[in-house]
C-alpha cells in the first residue's frame, strides 16, 4: 500500500506520514457515507445544527493544537495560524446560524383548492477535495452546510495537510455525528478521480488549480452532478486618485504577502492613478522591508517559507523574467539572508516598470512578488483589472463609494472589495468567474448548491 508523506516546509522534515486508502477501503467509506446518509437526512434540521455546533465548539477548544500542526504542515508562521482555527468557527457557525431560514420550504400564494411548495432535498454524498493553503477555511465553506443540509461528506484533503481532515473528523464525531456521515479519505490523485466517477458520489466541491479543476470536470462528465469549482486567481487592486494612501498601501500590501502570497484571493497586481504613484511605491516598499523572512515556528516571523522549494524556484524564474523585460526590483534579497535558492524560502518583492506582457502580471504567481503598475484613470484601470482569465476577486480603494459601485459594477469579478481585500464575509456568497471557477459557497446561497429542489403540488379539493 502507497503512503502519504508531508514534507514540513519549515526544515523538510517528515512531518506527517500515512497509508494510502486502498480499494477495499474506499468502497467500505462510500458504502457506509450511502447507508449513513439515509438516517442522517431523516434527522431533524434542529438536531443537525446541535451536532454541529457541539462540532465547532469541539473543534475551537483544540486551538493551540491544531494552530502548531496547520504551521509545521504548510509553513504558516505561527504567529498567525490560529486566525484560521477562528475562521472556521466564525464561518461554521454563521451556516449554522442561517441554516433554518435557508433549507425552509418555500411557500407559494394560496391557491384555492390546492398546497404547493418547494422542499430543499439532500443530494446524497458530497465530496470535498480540499487544498493545503488554507485547509480549514476551504473545507469548511461545503462540509459545514453540506452535513446541515442532510448529506453525507467524504473529505480528502492535500497531502500536505493530512492532519486537517483527521481533526475536522474526530470533531464532529466527538459532537455525536452518526457514524459514517463525515468520513475523511488519504486518496492518491488516481484513486481521487475514480471516487469522483463512483456512482454514490451525487455532488463534488474542489478548491485548487485550474487543471485540478479540470480533472473534476472531466471525471464528473456524462454524470450530471453538481461541482463546485474554486480555482485560481490574479487577483487585482485599484487605488484611484482620491484613496486614503496609507490605508490602500497597509492593506494592499498584506493582502499581496499574507500568507506568502499563498492564497487564491490574494492581491498580486497593483495599479495606481498616476497621482499618487510614486508615494505608493515608496510606502509599498518601505512596508514590505520590514517583513521578517525566517522560520514558521519562530513567534517572530512574520514571512514563512513557501509550501515548498518548487514553488518558490518558480516565483523566482517570475521575477527574473520580468527584470530581464524591464521590470525594476525594488527589494534585494540579501537584505533577507533566509532567501535560498533551492529552499522554500523566498525574500519578498515588489516591482515596477511592470506591464500585460509579463508572466508576472498575468499568470498566478502564489507567493510574495507583487507588480504595481501606473494607470492614468478609471477606464485604463479597469481595462487592465479584466485583462485576466481570472476573476475571483479585485479591490478598490477611493474614498467616492458611488464611483467605486459604478466602477465595481464593471469589474469581472466574484467579489469586489471597497478599501479592502483578501477577506471572506460568510453571509457573502463566495464564487468566482473565467477561470477562477464556478459555483458558490457560504452565505443562504451556498446551501442551493448542495441541495436539489423537489415541487409538492397537492389537490386537496375534490
Amino acid at each position: 500500500m502507497s503512503k502519504l508523506q508531508c514534507i514540513s516546509p519549515i526544515d523538510g522534515s517528515l512531518y506527517v506520514e500515512r497509508e494510502l486508502a486502498s480499494p477495499e477501503q474506499i468502497a467500505v467509506a462510500l458504502a457506509k457515507a450511502e447507508q449513513a446518509q439515509r438516517v442522517w437526512k431523516d434527522t431533524p434540521l434542529s438536531e443537525r445544527v446541535a451536532i454541529g455546533r457541539k462540532a465547532i465548539a469541539a473543534f475551537a477548544a483544540k486551538e493551540n493544537q491544531l494552530a502548531e500542526e496547520l504551521c509545521w504542515m504548510m509553513g504558516r508562521p505561527i504567529r498567525y495560524t490560529a486566525g484560521e482555527i477562528r475562521g472556521f468557527v466564525e464561518r461554521a457557525s454563521h451556516m449554522a446560524d442561517i441554516a433554518e431560514s435557508a433549507l425552509a420550504d418555500i411557500r407559494l400564494p394560496d391557491k384555492p383548492g390546492f398546497t404547493r411548495f418547494i422542499r430543499r432535498e439532500p443530494l446524497g454524498v458530497a465530496l470535498v477535495i480540499a487544498p493545503w493553503n488554507y485547509p480549514y477555511l476551504t473545507a469548511v465553506n461545503a462540509v459545514m452546510p453540506a452535513l446541515l443540509a442532510g448529506n453525507a461528506v467524504l473529505l480528502k484533503h492535500s497531502a500536505q495537510t493530512p492532519l486537517c481532515a483527521e481533526r475536522m473528523v474526530a470533531a464532529f464525531a466527538e459532537a455525536g455525528l452518526p457514524d459514517g456521515v463525515f468520513q475523511y479519505l488519504h486518496l492518491s490523485h488516481a484513486d481521487t478521480e475514480q471516487l469522483i466517477k463512483a456512482p454514490a458520489v451525487r455532488y463534488v466541491a474542489f478548491t485548487g488549480s485550474v487543471p485540478g479543476g479540470a480533472m473534476v470536470e472531466q471525471a464528473a462528465a456524462g454524470r450530471f452532478i453538481g461541482t463546485g469549482l474554486e480555482l485560481g486567481g490574479k487577483d487585482p487592486a485599484y487605488v484611484r486618485a482620491d484613496a486614503d494612501l496609507a490605508h490602500a498601501v497597509e492593506t494592499s500590501i498584506d493582502g499581496a504577502f499574507f500568507n506568502s502570497g499563498q492564497s487564491c484571493c490574494g492581491i498580486e497586481r497593483i495599479y495606481v492613478h498616476e497621482s499618487l504613484y510614486d508615494a505608493f511605491v515608496e510606502q509599498a516598499v518601505a512596508l514590505v522591508r520590514q517583513y521578517k523572512l525566517g522560520r514558521s515556528d519562530d513567534p517572530e516571523t512574520t514571512l514563512g517559507p513557501l509550501v515548498r522549494a518548487e514553488a518558490a524556484d518558480f516565483v523566482r524564474g517570475q521575477i527574473d523574467e520580468a527584470v530581464a523585460q524591464g521590470a525594476t526590483a525594488h527589494i534585494d534579497p540579501a537584505d533577507f539572508p533566509q532567501d535560498l535558492r533551492g529552499t522554500p524560502y523566498l525574500a519578498p518583492q515588489v516591482l515596477t516598470g511592470v506591464h500585460h506582457g509579463m508572466r508576472v502580471m498575468t499568470e498566478e504567481s502564489f507567493g510574495p512578488v507583487v507588480g504595481i503598475q501606473k494607470v492614468s484613470g478609471d477606464d485604463e484601470a479597469l481595462a487592465l483589472m479584466n485583462d485576466s482569465e481570472f476573476g475571483l476577486t479585485a479591490a478598490i480603494f477611493s474614498r467616492d463609494v458611488e464611483a467605486a459601485q459604478a466602477l465595481a459594477e464593471r469589474v469581472e469579478a466574484g467579489t469586489v472589495f471597497l478599501n479592502r481585500c483578501d477577506y471572506l464575509d460568510p453571509a457573502l456568497a463566495w464564487t468566482g468567474v473565467k477561470h477562477s471557477g464556478r459555483g458558490c459557497t457560504l452565505s443562504s446561497i451556498g446551501y442551493e448548491q448542495l441541495t436539489r429542489p423537489k415541487s409538492f403540488h397537492f389537490k386537496t379539493q375534490l
